[in-house]
């Protein structure tokens, strides 16, 4: 449907936009950029002749991407020049410059003449150039000064931005995104760039679904204004094409004056739409008309697409069917090696679509809005997004929060059209609900009917977010969702697979950080995947379908490596779930197998961690992550029986001795049915070497900015990888070809040398395009190995006077490989919730309702002294209580010894254990209406769980107070009692 709906459409845009006045330019290409302050340059008559020739996007210091803390990027004044021709058909149109954004400050001279200033490093603006431009055969020259200062301050109140942040926000400086030039009618559809021109654009979406049926309210509005000197009688039409037949609905006709500006609204139900969902980019070109007099003066075409949400119980629905989040926090950057964030749309859709291959469904995007190219790249792979503002930690008052609130409005407006956007992030951590207010007036304002809650991290008793939770914990909640902003913070390289393999790095070895020990940040891939299955279960513990408070999810930190707030060995965090060149480690092939459906698996899956290419005499545990029942481990056939199932997904074999053959583990189901597979098999020594491209659906474009992504592997005979391999590659490039290169531990991470080595048998590159097209030739060579030659061809590019019509997205296109939303249930109920409706305790009874009051801020404890250590509930009927769920004060790192009756009947005796939050203890099935917990004895420290992290700042463990010492203290933050369905 979409191909086809593209194809179709793109021969209707062309037919439009000649017959309609608008037209919109690539205007990334022919700039030239030099490192340096020089107040000449902003001069229409400077000679630039000696500057270094770029196409947008482009980092001045892209260079340093990965070989740098970035704390140690290189910062400053650089000066950018274009010159460009407009066509002489603009004359007396409009004109208009887009930029998606820059870092940090821009100053913009056109024809040396000033035109403004565009200061926050995040947000899209623009600049109205009609009256500056010149049209036909005279040039234009656009000079703009970057200062990207670590301490830049906005002028107006001289106050630095919260976002200018060393630990998250790496500066790759100058005009790092995309750039447009349009030219319209003076009767035109507005820009979204409200912090510049003041404007709104183009708001488009849907209402009053019935999924089922495939239908819809659509809805159109368009902010338009007449800049002519006389009254316009505007009409507005809608048009797009469903899968079945072409759809045109119109509003009514609207009289403007001259000057003024108006919102003009249309809308229709529609039928056989196709909804966007997870993994399911169904997308819809949908193009606004203005007519005046019947003619066609104006044509928008706005890629959107449809989808219901709902945020209630606790729970996200999607198009009527509940989703649990499972993704990653992903810096905003999204940065690659010697690139930065500068990369072409393509790359943009292979990382995105990475997230959705491996089944996580929700990129959180950290601290600051991401770019344009980023946001469209999840509406085409179907990744749902939580999108910030701008922030670093806390809640700001004054001038700095008038700025965050500042990008939130301009986000909003800029973005509001994209489906995959479900979340608005009002700030990394909680704020007040006065701000909380704030930030939900914006959205209101501005995206009152895209479905899209407004939250905050944390916000656990806000009254006003829509949606809230912490990092490292489990939250659950009755009311508004609450998920897990950053649910593990381990690293670990890909170059380490575990203690048995070359290059033998030890588990948790590595330096101290700021003078701690950093262990959990120097994990191999083998540990590193056991702790997520171990740390994603307590969250999956909890999901829909176990009661009426539930978890949402959480998502994990990060999912490509990134060159920010790194706390392991090297200078870049190692957390991902691919490294920075989107090479795969464990940690994606287990989190692929636990979260392969939209609340519980919908499909049976085993990877079995590691490798299996040892020395004689290795023996170790063997783990296999799996949604299967049981797992049988077999080694050349022979069975060495099932593994013991832990952590919901994690199967362990202990002590396996290595031989050389293959190694399968084998699924089942409860009913003993074999249902999926998993092996290893024994690889052969290094014999050659493999160059093959990563897949992408257009050719490599000669624009100066497009890059491949070659891949180079060691094989054995059978062209195999050899997972163990470490050889040093080098490498020759002929051709019309810039060398970007690649990554690896070692000397400045490689970046940009012609040798570096393959870590377990794997590695990229990343070559870029000039601006002429021809042969490309590659060759790697490595000792001792059979060498491999890859040649491609870059194609033109077409460009004239500065200006291309051929878009940055051009030739990339919508995913849907997981298919529409299910109409089947995603969860089934696995235990029945039993209100509790009054308590009476040892102590403080007045405050016993706050252990059950859904509210993870709150809670009752005793006075400290053991014989008052109890509290009783009453159930609103009698039931058999077969589950109750605490969570304790202090629960990373306290054991309780507790006793339960029901209706005096003791059920259970023994401790809790150190958990994320929730701790569920199995009772003896008994029928009662009282459920009395007390301490049995004095409760006592873990220890192993206490979380510290690696600047000393201990982690949260319950509620504010410390109850660290208090031996003989009770303290429940939430109780829940449970019978089976």
């Amino acid at each position: 449907m979409i191909k086809k709906n593209v194809i179709a459409f793109l021969l209707t845009f062309v037919c439009l936009y000649a017959q309609a006045q608008r037209t919109k330019y690539n205007f990334n290409s022919s700039w030239k950029v030099f490192v340096g302050d020089n107040p000449d340059a902003q001069h229409t008559s400077f000679n630039d002749a000696g500057w270094k020739p770029v196409t947008l996007p482009y980092a001045w210091n892209e260079d340093e991407a990965f070989k740098k803390d970035i704390k140690d990027l290189s910062t400053g004044i650089a000066w950018y020049r274009k010159h460009f021709k407009v066509p002489a058909t603009a004359k007396g149109q409009k004109v208009f410059l887009e930029f998606e954004g820059i870092r940090q400050a821009g100053e913009f001279y056109l024809n040396g003449k000033y035109i403004g200033l565009h200061e926050n490093g995040i947000t899209a603006f623009g600049f109205d150039i009609s009256d500056q431009v010149h049209v036909g055969d005279s040039e234009n020259v656009l000079a703009v000064r970057i200062d990207n200062s670590w301490d830049y301050k906005e002028k107006a109140t001289n106050t630095k931005f919260q976002w200018e942040d060393k630990n998250f926000n790496a500066n790759y400086g100058g005009i790092n995104k995309n750039v447009y030039l349009h030219i319209t009618g003076k009767v035109y559809q507005t820009l979204p760039l409200y912090s510049t021109l003041g404007t709104t654009g183009v708001y488009i979406y849907a209402d009053q679904f019935n999924i089922k049926d495939g239908s819809a309210s659509i809805h159109a509005e368009s902010q338009i204004k007449n800049e002519t000197d006389k009254p316009q009688t505007v009409e507005y039409e809608v048009s797009f094409n469903t899968s079945k037949k072409a759809i045109t609905f119109s509003g009514v006709a609207t009289t403007l004056a001259p000057g003024a500006t108006a919102i003009i609204k249309a809308d229709s139900v529609v039928h056989d739409l196709g909804f966007w969902s997870w993994g399911y980019g169904s997308l819809y070109m949908i193009y606004t008309k203005l007519k005046v007099n019947g003619k066609l003066v104006d044509a928008v075409r706005t890629t959107t697409g449809f989808r219901k949400t709902e945020f209630k119980d606790g729970m996200i629905y999607l198009n009527d069917r509940v989703i649990m989040v499972h993704g990653y926090a992903q810096r905003t950057s999204n940065e690659w090696p010697a690139i930065g964030v500068s990369v072409p749309a393509w790359l943009s859709d292979y990382s995105n679509g990475l997230m959705v291959q491996g089944n996580a469904n929700l990129v959180r995007w950290m601290h600051i809005t991401p770019w344009k190219q980023d946001v469209e790249s999840c509406d085409r792979v179907g990744l749902m997004q939580a999108m910030p503002a701008g922030d670093a930690e806390h809640d700001v008052t004054g001038v700095r929060w008038e700025q965050r609130k500042a990008v939130m409005r301009d986000a909003i407006i800029y973005n509001r059209n994209s489906p995959s956007i479900i979340f608005y992030e009002s700030g990394n951590e909680s704020i007040s609900e006065e701000h909380m207010r704030e930030m939900k007036a914006i959205r209101d304002q501005y995206d009152p009917q895209g479905g899209r809650a407004i939250g905050s991290r944390e916000m656990l008793d806000s009254k006003v977010a829509e949606y809230g939770g912490e990092m490292l914990y489990t939250n659950k909640s009755a009311h508004i969702p609450m998920w897990a902003m950053e649910f593990s913070r381990d690293e670990g390289s890909r170059k380490y697979w575990d203690n048995y393999t070359p290059p033998y790095h030890k588990d948790g070895d590595g330096p101290l950080y700021n003078g701690q020990n950093a262990a959990v940040y120097n994990r191999n891939m083998e540990s590193h995947a056991v702790e997520n299955v171990k740390r994603w279960f307590e969250f999956w513990n909890e999901r829909p379908g176990t009661g009426k408070r539930v978890s949402a999810g959480g998502v994990n930190i990060v999912f490509s490596e990134s060159n920010t707030h790194h706390r392991g060995a090297e200078n870049y965090r190692r957390s991902g779930e691919v490294d920075a060149l989107r090479i795969e480690k464990e940690n994606f092939y287990a989190n692929q197998v636990m979260w392969d459906g939209w609340v519980n698996p919908e499909k049976y899956r085993a990877r079995i961690i590691g490798h299996w290419n040892y020395e004689p005499g290795v023996k170790k545990d063997i783990y296999v992550v799996s949604s299967a029942d049981k797992v049988e481990l077999k080694v050349n056939r022979k069975s060495l029986g099932f593994g013991q199932k832990s952590d919901g997904f994690l199967f362990t074999f202990k002590d396996v001795e290595w031989q050389p053959g293959t190694i399968s583990a084998i699924g089942y189901d409860s009913k003993g049915i074999e249902v999926c597979q998993a092996n290893h098999s024994t690889i052969r020594p290094p014999a050659a070497l493999r160059l093959r491209h990563v897949w992408r659906h257009s050719p490599v474009m000669a624009d100066g900015h497009d890059l491949a992504l070659i891949e180079i592997e060691v094989v054995d005979m059978y062209g195999q990888r050899c997972p163990t391999a470490l050889n040093m590659v080098n490498f020759t490039l002929e051709g019309p070809a810039e060398w970007r290169g690649g990554m690896a531990i070692g000397p400045d991470n490689y970046i940009l040398a012609k040798s570096l080595p393959v870590e377990n048998g794997v590695n990229r590159i990343l070559v870029r395009s000039t601006t002429t097209p021809g042969l490309i030739t590659l060759k790697a060579t490595a000792d001792g190995l059979r060498s491999a030659i890859d040649t491609f061809t870059t194609m033109p590019f077409e460009e004239k006077d500065g200006l291309s019509r051929r878009l940055p997205d051009q030739g990339v296109f919508p995913r849907q490989d997981r298919g529409a939303t299910p109409a089947t249930p995603s969860y089934y109920v696995t235990r029945t919730p039993i209100a509790i409706v009054k308590a009476t305790a040892g102590a403080h009874a007045d405050s016993a309702f706050a252990s059950y009051d859904d509210n993870e801020l709150s809670d009752w404890v005793n006075d400290g002294k053991l014989e008052t250590a109890w509290i009783e509930y009453e159930l609103e009927r009698p039931a058999t209580v077969s589950e109750v769920t605490l969570k304790l004060n202090n629960f990373r790192s306290r054991a309780y010894p507790l006793v339960i009756t029901v209706d005096g009947k003791e059920v259970f005796k023994g401790a809790t254990k150190p958990t994320l939050g929730y701790y569920t203890i199995a009772c003896k099935p008994e029928k009662g209406k009282k459920v009395r917990i007390h301490l049995a004895t004095l409760s006592k420290d873990e220890g192993g769980n206490i979380m510290v992290e690696v600047n000393g700042k201990k982690l949260d463990d319950g509620v504010a107070r410390d109850d660290s010492k208090a031996k003989g203290t009770l303290s429940i933050i939430e109780a829940e009692v449970y019978e089976k369905p």
